[in-house]
């Protein structure tokens, strides 16, 4: 406004948001070696696991110009894929494993959907008495094929910590995300977690994390406790406002997002984006 006003004489420069704006974008945008990993983790359900995958890889899909995509890693039926509007295929990631030929990008692209975003989305086995063949093996194999691929790989787990698939999923995780809501149960449950991953060989994984937060309405003394808690545990925390586009649990589309939110997300893909110079 001063810009206009003065004819163009004086011009104040960007202003400080826009910079610190600028910066994170830039952050998120680092160069990567090659693909890096993160496991999207809760104990608890309903708390916004498959929310924060979508969010996270939306965030880095939209700023990025590489490819995203985010594996549905739940032996009990996961929701992942239900939450993309694409319904241009059905494949699970069974169809892939049993594909003759995923050389190619092409070949890949078959199995997965795609959010507005350009998150990619590849499905969970449906049938339970085929998701329990799903196991460490399995999801090993997957991801060699997905590094080929794919710059950034999600994984949404499942809340089953001692699932046969969570060794490896923790294994060949470069990064961990833990979500919690705010309530005090659910906080313990997210440091039980940090707990156990400390006792079991990834203290670095836990003490790296990044917890989120969900459907978070700061304010009260509970919540504080638990934000000072994570604070000092963790790498990073973040906190993702109640959203009512997200709290219907229908399609995700992160322009829909409040400008809160996806600042939420922007800023924990930037968290997560901190380690990609030690990863190549």
């Amino acid at each position: 406004m001063l810009y206009r006003a003065t004819g163009g004489r004086v011009n104040p420069g960007v202003s400080e948001k826009d910079r610190e704006q600028q910066d994170l974008l830039e952050e998120i945008r680092q160069p990567l070696g090659s693909d890096f990993r993160i496991a999207v983790l809760s104990i608890k359900g309903g708390v916004g696991k498959t929310t924060t995958t979508i969010g996270l890889g939306s965030a880095f899909a939209m700023v990025r110009s590489d490819r995203v995509i985010a594996v549905d890693a739940n032996p009990d039926r996961g929701t992942l894929a239900e939450r993309i509007s694409d319904p241009s295929t059905t494949s699970t990631v069974r169809d892939l494993l049993l594909a003759p030929d995923v050389s190619r990008y092409a070949d890949v692209r078959q199995h997965t959907r795609m959010a507005p975003s350009r998150l990619e989305v590849l499905a969970s086995v449906q049938d339970p008495a085929v998701a329990e063949i799903y196991g460490e093996s399995e999801y090993r194999r997957t991801i060699e094929i997905l590094q080929a691929h794919y710059n950034i790989i999600l994984t949404d787990c499942g809340t089953g910590i001692m699932h046969s698939s969570m060794a490896s999923v923790l294994d060949l995780a470069h990064a961990l995300v833990l979500v919690s809501s705010p309530a005090v149960d659910a906080a313990r449950s997210a440091a039980s977690t940090l707990d156990w991953l400390s006792q079991h060989g990834y203290g670095m994984l836990a003490r790296e994390s990044h917890v989120v937060l969900s459907g978070a309405q700061p304010g009260s003394r509970s919540f504080e406790e638990v934000f000072e808690y994570f604070e000092a545990r963790s790498g990073s925390i973040h906190v993702v406002p109640f959203e009512p586009h997200l709290a219907r649990g229908a399609d995700i589309d992160f322009a829909m997002l409040s400008p809160d939110a996806a600042r939420a997300y922007l800023e924990l893909a930037g968290a997560v984006a901190r380690k990609f110079p030690r990863v190549g």
